[in-house]
């Protein structure tokens, strides 16, 4: 018996439970009559304890027979004034603010009602009949809501998470109310910088001091650290990130108000930490102007649109209003999916969208794409980046990073395309592997044309390792924490330079405009980042421990790999000491020394033939004859060069074989064209 009345009251309390038991459910309409014969009861209840403090009748019977009309009209409008009010309209479980005024207006109204049927039929009125009367009604209608919704809301926090909230401002009160309406997480309090607010209560959380984290987590058991400061500096965010990287929690942000305001993302969300707040540096603001001298009302296209960069770089062009942005690609998938993310994110008015499959490398295909769309400014981001990839297919690697540029370049000099910017790598600078050779060798490809009195301005834009691209350790990281380690790191001295994919982006986008012909542009990116140290603040900040000793939290070991194939210890910027300044305070530009362009032709054909062979010892040995700093580098990973051996090589049908061997048609090795 017991239990069926305790489901009856879930049923009739908690609408949830009814939709997830269909079999006991009852439709809204009974719900609503159930609550209202349960008010009507309330109602009449108050009116005896109202009548009986009161004092001022004789009762004859059970009431006096005087008052039994009055006391029905009373119950009658009552009923009629909760419905038409909109009472039985708010789920109990979410009771709130609005609820509770709608209830003490509605039994207003009643005690209201009463008054006036007591007047009318002739009875004495007395004012402490109504005032109790709408006391008890009160504490009869809204108490036991407010109590039924009190014991759920305790049933359901017994499985949720214990978190705190960081910042008791706008955002952190409308968080806290979304967690509030939620069965996930329960807010244990409320972090705050501002001493003034410090001992408050908002919606019955305290307000603490920072000081207080390592109690309260230690006594609640916090799992989770919510970060409700949209409009703080990136300086401070850091600096409250650092600060809690020492607890065993998790760490995780409402979005920047950059966000809010475009519409990317609401104050009630819950999202990671941004990648950004893991560097040790402020990122580059942007200009505006530079940013849409070349883009704005221009026909611009980007190559390697699929990829990381390339998609970044298109959002960002289509912010500044193109007349027409061509994406361009050689994989067909990466194509499909930038061109529905971008309708997706974002909101390109008239500018025309177009999206083309096809190889940089390919010198015909883009110098008509070039002429047919009178393209005006080209950002040229396809390349293979990932070092031991390239390590282990060494000539793909060198055809698409060299050629592809050489290709591309070439094309946008004859079509007098008005810019052409080719985006760069530290690891062109020294490169102690194939891949950054690659693309020191197209460096020197755009600064030879560079040198050369065309229309078309060349500039480079050199800048360290991406937050979020495709082969970035974060990633990488961030997988091995989910899935419960062990986190591998090289070596425990390696660094790198690191900056956000946004900020490269938009520092691509101003070095176009900045360029004079030839440019190395290069940001200045603070001080590098020790990737060990960078994984154990992603696994702090994930709420776990990289300490075995630690016997509190649970433990995600790192694992030392070693280096691999063609990967250093540390990585640099520039190739020399000279360095100018540019119209933007953190954007310098590389002097450094260049070669003719005959001389990099020459180059380029011997690279092409070694290449066609898949002859990786030639490659290498022009690599590293044209090559500043790119010296002693033995390849022995590449994966067709292993498995020919010496004999097979060098055997005389070979060699005979490969004098046969045409050139690539569309690559470099072509007539010069007329000038």
């Amino acid at each position: 018996m017991n239990k069926d009345v305790f489901s009856l009251l879930r049923r009739i309390f908690w609408h949830r439970s009814v939709s997830m038991n269909p079999d006991v459910s009852l439709p809204p309409q009974r719900i609503a009559i159930s609550l209202l014969t349960l008010d009507i009861i309330y109602l009449t209840l108050s009116m005896l304890i109202a009548f009986s403090l009161a004092g001022d009748y004789t009762y004859t019977g059970f009431v006096d027979r005087t008052l039994i009309i009055p006391l029905l009209v009373t119950l009658l409008v009552s009923a009629v004034i909760f419905i038409r009010i909109g009472l039985y309209r708010a789920m109990i479980r979410f009771m709130g603010q609005h609820a509770i005024w709608t209830i003490l207006i509605s039994i207003t109204y009643s005690s209201i009602v009463l008054t006036m049927a007591i007047y009318v039929s002739g009875n004495k009125i007395s004012t402490l009949l109504s005032m109790t009367y709408w006391i008890f009604a009160v504490l009869f209608i809204g108490g036991t809501r407010l109590c039924v919704r009190a014991f759920f809301h305790s049933l359901k926090w017994l499985n949720s998470k214990n978190v705190i909230i960081y910042g008791a401002g706008e955002s952190g009160r409308q968080l806290l109310t979304a967690l509030q309406h939620g069965e996930n997480f329960r807010v244990i309090a409320f972090v705050d910088d501002e001493m003034s607010l410090h001992g408050s209560v908002i919606n019955g959380v305290p307000v603490v001091p920072p000081k207080s984290i390592s109690s309260i987590s230690t006594e609640f058991n916090i799992s989770q650290v919510l970060l409700a400061l949209p409009t703080i500096s990136s300086e401070r965010r850091r600096e409250i990130i650092n600060s809690l990287a020492g607890f065993t929690v998790s760490v995780k942000t409402v979005p920047k108000i950059s966000e809010l305001v475009s519409g990317r993302a609401i104050v009630g969300q819950i999202q990671d930490i941004d990648l950004s707040d893991l560097l040790g540096r402020e990122p580059v603001p942007p200009n505006p102007e530079l940013i849409e001298k070349c883009i704005a009302s221009k026909v611009v296209l980007v190559t390697g649109a699929g990829g990381s960069i390339g998609a970044e770089l298109c959002r960002q062009i289509l912010q500044s209003s193109p007349r027409v942005l061509i994406m361009l690609d050689n994989s067909e998938f990466a194509l499909y999916k930038i061109q529905n993310l971008i309708k997706s994110e974002t909101k390109f008015n008239s500018t025309e969208l177009i999206c083309l499959l096809g190889s940089a490398q390919d010198f015909n295909r883009m110098k008509k794409i070039y002429s047919t769309f009178d393209v005006q400014t080209v950002y040229h981001a396809a390349a293979y980046k990932h070092v031991p990839i390239v390590e282990y297919n060494v000539a793909e690697g060198v055809a698409n990073n060299v050629f592809g540029t050489a290709a591309s370049a070439q094309a946008a000099r004859e079509s007098n395309v008005e810019t052409f910017v080719l985006i760069s790598t530290d690891k062109a600078v020294r490169p102690a592997n194939v891949m950054g050779a690659s693309k020191r060798f197209a460096e020197l490809v755009v600064q030879g044309l560079a040198l050369e009195e065309w229309k078309t301005r060349f500039c480079i834009v050199r800048f360290g390792n991406v937050l979020g691209s495709s082969g970035s350790v974060v990633p990488l990281f961030k997988k091995q924490i989910q899935g419960g380690g062990p986190v591998t790191v090289t070596h425990p001295d390696v660094s790198r330079y690191f900056m956000s994919l946004e900020e490269a982006a938009q520092l691509v986008l101003q070095a176009s405009a900045m360029g004079t012909g030839g440019d190395v542009f290069v940001l200045d990116m603070g001080e590098p980042v020790r990737i060990l140290e960078l994984a154990k603040r992603m696994i702090q900040l994930s709420g776990y421990s990289s300490n075995r000793s630690n016997e509190i939290s649970d433990n995600i070991d790192i694992e030392f790999i070693g280096l691999r194939p063609g990967e250093k210890l540390h990585e640099e910027l520039l190739l020399g000491t000279r360095v100018a300044g540019t119209g933007h305070p953190m954007i310098m530009r590389a002097e450094e020394e260049t070669l003719a362009y005959t001389t990099i032709e020459q180059a380029l054909q011997s690279l092409e033939s070694h290449c066609l062979k898949a002859d990786c010892a030639g490659i290498s040995a022009v690599l590293q004859s044209t090559v500043d700093g790119y010296a002693n580098h033995e390849i022995r990973h590449d994966h067709i060069w292993l498995k020919q051996s010496n004999t097979e090589r060098y055997m005389p049908e070979n060699r005979a074989s490969d004098e046969k061997i045409k050139p690539f048609p569309n690559r470099m090795l072509r007539d010069k064209p007329r000038t």
